[in-house]
């Protein structure tokens, strides 16, 4: 195995002289390590940043964090996605303040028994916080060692991953576990970029087995996708005789659980926009409702599926709607539509019918 003193001695070298400028990397406190590095999984730096400041505004500590209400914690939340990272983190808060006095755990296996952190988060925050020498093994990283290894199996696959980790856990700097974890994370999202990597000037090029074969285009290697799902949504801006619109909360145990939508759901086969729409209301709220005219089209992205959401004006019977499923239904005004943290798809539904 090439020389993991010089390898961690090169790397280490160029991140602290070229590392970026990030409010979360001036400090050894576990809760803004911890909180940074939930909300940058799955999300870019520069996506991740203005909420980091919003959060540290409104949380300065876990149990600032932890006396929040939840509605408070995804209404700052909203537009970050993946909703079950402030679900998690907000219960992971309330745990650490009311059974462990406001202090997160020094040790990488009480990190992982917290709720939401996985083996990425807590060697992240034991590295960092408490220069605990355990290797962080995310996108980035699993990219910078293929190349380096010359690794060309699937990186996808589990076993290419344990390989990779494996390699992590014996190349990492003990001396100075936080910076070398770092600076892996940081040479993979600015230089060992996943298409055209600025080999030109990386610190470890020189015992690259990618760059040294011209193999940087196809290391690393991931098998084909498998096609991603397109589901049509339904979903309807009802108004009662009061001109009060109809909204419904997300369970906590769903997808985009705690969140207020719009009701509606997916176009069976067979139906109409308009049948789907009536079929779904009955079912989720007992109401009979009048379709009446299409507002928009939304077209929207998650990470394993797609959907284009078609939002129609209705009116409801004028009976009181009965939740079927649940969930908790509030006839609110259009002017209280942003005191209610709402999914980006039907955020953009609020702002269209605001300026109708």
């Amino acid at each position: 195995m090439k020389h993991q003193e010089e390898f961690s001695h090169l790397l280490v070298s160029w991140y602290l002289e070229n590392k970026r400028d990030l409010p979360w990397r001036e400090t050894k406190d576990p809760y803004i390590i911890w909180l940074s590095e939930i909300m940058l999984q799955q999300t870019r730096v520069d996506q991740a940043t203005p909420y980091f400041f919003k959060f540290t505004e409104a949380f300065p500590t876990v149990c600032d964090l932890a006396k929040a209400e939840r509605q408070t914690v995804l209404m700052l939340w909203e537009g970050l996605g993946y909703y079950s990272r402030a679900r998690n983190l907000h219960d992971t808060a309330k745990f650490v303040c009311d059974n462990l006095n406001g202090k997160f755990p020094d040790t990488y296996s009480g990190l992982l028994s917290l709720k939401g952190i996985g083996p990425y988060t807590a060697a992240a925050i034991s590295s960092i916080a408490f220069n605990i020498p355990r290797a962080v093994v995310d996108g980035n990283v699993i990219r910078v060692l293929s190349r380096w290894a010359g690794i060309s199996d699937d990186v996808s696959s589990t076993k290419t991953k344990k390989e990779i980790q494996q390699l992590a856990d014996e190349i990492i700097d003990s001396s100075q576990p936080g910076d070398f974890n770092q600076a892996m994370m940081e040479l993979g999202a600015t230089v060992c970029t996943p298409v055209n990597p600025n080999c030109e000037v990386c610190p470890i090029s020189g015992s690259c087995t990618a760059f040294i074969t011209a193999r940087t285009d196809s290391i690393p290697y991931k098998a084909p996708k498998k096609k991603v799902p397109h589901h049509q949504i339904v979903v309807g801006v009802c108004r009662n005789e009061d001109d009060l619109l109809l909204i419904s909360k997300r369970p906590e145990d769903k997808m985009l659980g705690g969140l207020w939508e719009f009701p509606g759901g997916k176009v069976e086969a067979g139906e109409t926009f308009e049948e789907a729409l009536i079929r779904e209301f009955e079912e989720e709220t007992g109401l009979s409702i009048l379709v009446e005219n299409k507002i928009t089209e939304i077209k929207h992205a998650y990470s394993h599926f797609k959907i284009t959401l078609h939002a129609f004006y209705c009116r409801s019977n004028g009976s009181m709607p009965i939740s079927k499923e649940g969930q908790e239904l509030k006839w609110i005004s259009r002017s209280e539509l942003f005191d209610y943290p709402f999914p980006k798809a039907n955020r953009k539904l609020t702002e269209i019918i605001t300026k109708d």
